[in-house]
């Protein structure tokens, strides 16, 4: 219970009279950044906690406001940890390069697409002249990558296509220093896509065997997700989520030590179902039903929240929680079109184009002697003919219906076309 907190219960008259009201004030970041920084092992703790708090405080003031943006006590927390774990693991590196690592790896994957240039700028300036390269990972890239080649993913927009690849790894960077992750962002970023390709890569990677548990906590009532007490006879029901926390967090049995599970909430975040899960989210790791059963979060499980945005969810659930920000604006329309015409191309042509050209007296012979006849080359595929449809006219259109962009190549502009209902661009290509 927390009085005027939204999802918690107001404290009745008669039991508030028994306390006494107790003023709260604003922890010392600074304070608690240069202990938990000496703490550490850093000989540097006073400057580099002063840098840190600077850094937070400008990002807070400067960068856009964003529901899913936590620049509190938490994220420090987290921050500071990772830095721990960092110069333990590389003793050569010197401090400084290891805080600013620590603070870019750690807060880069929640930024939307406009704040990633200001927030490295504010890096640069607080950490001038220090350029530290991210880790590679180059098993976990080249499976993600193979993962999503097998899925017709990997689109001709090669600088794209290895934005999303990074994605992943920034969310596998966010899942181990956090047990419970949101990946945040609208419709038509490649959310779903993020988590399955790292679920799928991490077998080859890692040799990890993940196994993905979704569902939809706004699917059912709060007493069917987490189960209810019969009043009268004192039965326990169980809910949907209390029996899945509880299957998933079972010991792992002989032979299969390698294996993850992922609980994946697909759906709206907000108070009403979300507060139960808040003593799981941070460090007790402990799930507390009504009827008074205790379930701990084990290693080998962690859970993932997959949301549009978290404007409902409260301060207390998003400090507790890493985020990943999948971003539409770096993905956008033309790989959803490309996959579309790949899809169509293969469905048609099983073979590829150079196997039937090669063959004698098949189709592909067909067609070279039809190119030849028509000027010499071979004719383009249904494809290509749709993917340069699309440069040509698809592009122009979507920019004058929503920006006004004339497109004639003089940067004119005009007001926009009042939309009745409004779309994104992804929409009006489907």
């Amino acid at each position: 219970m927390n009085p005027g907190y939204a999802g918690r219960t107001e404290l009745p008259d008669n039991l508030k009279a028994l306390f006494r009201p107790v003023t709260m004030i604003v922890p010392d970041l600074l304070q608690i950044c240069e202990i938990m920084l000496f703490s550490e092992g850093f000989e540097e703790a006073r400057v580099l906690a002063k840098k840190m708090t600077t850094l937070y405080s400008l990002a807070r003031e400067q960068l856009s406001k964003q529901y899913h943006y936590d620049f509190g006590l938490r994220a420090l927390k987290s921050v500071l940890v990772m830095a721990g774990s960092l110069k333990r693991e590389y003793a050569d590196m010197t401090e400084e390069l290891v805080l600013m690592r620590s603070l870019r790896d750690s807060n880069l994957p929640k930024f939307v697409y406009d704040d990633v240039p200001l927030f490295k700028g504010l890096i640069d300036d607080l950490f001038p002249g220090l350029d530290c390269p991210r880790v590679a990972y180059p098993e976990l890239k080249n499976a993600t990558e193979a993962v999503l080649e097998e899925d017709v993913m990997h689109h001709d927009l090669d600088d794209i296509f290895q934005l999303q690849v990074d994605k992943v790894i920034q969310l596998y960077e966010v899942m181990l220093v956090r047990h419970t992750t949101m990946v945040v962002g609208p419709t038509g970023g490649g959310k779903t896509v993020v988590i399955n390709a790292l679920a799928r890569a991490s077998k080859p990677a890692f040799n990890r065997n993940v196994k993905v548990f979704t569902l939809n906590p706004k699917a059912q009532t709060v007493k069917e997700l987490y189960g209810v007490m019969d009043p009268a006879t004192r039965e326990w029901q169980n809910g949907v989520l209390s029996k899945l926390f509880r299957e998933c967090n079972q010991p792992l049995p002989p032979g299969r030590e390698n294996e993850m599970r992922w609980i994946v909430f697909d759906g709206d975040v907000d108070a009403v179902w979300v507060e139960d899960m808040n003593s799981v989210m941070d460090d007790n790791k402990l799930l507390t039903l009504p009827n008074g059963t205790r379930t701990r979060l084990e290693d080998h499980c962690k859970i993932l929240v997959e949301v549009f945005d978290l404007q409902y969810a409260s301060p207390a659930t998003i400090s507790r929680c890493g985020m990943t920000y999948v971003d539409p604006k770096n993905l956008r329309y033309r790989p959803f079109f490309w996959r579309w015409t790949e899809l169509r191309r293969r469905g048609q042509h099983p073979q590829p184009s150079s196997a039937l050209g090669s063959v004698d007296g098949g189709a592909g012979a067909g067609s070279k002697k039809k190119g030849a006849a028509n000027g010499g080359g071979p004719r383009p595929t249904e494809a290509e003919n749709l993917m340069q449809l699309f440069d040509k006219y698809v592009d122009k259109l979507i920019s004058y219906v929503l920006e006004g962009d004339l497109g004639d190549g003089t940067g004119d502009m005009e007001d926009t076309i009042g939309l009745v209902v409004p779309m994104t661009d992804l929409s009006m290509v489907k």
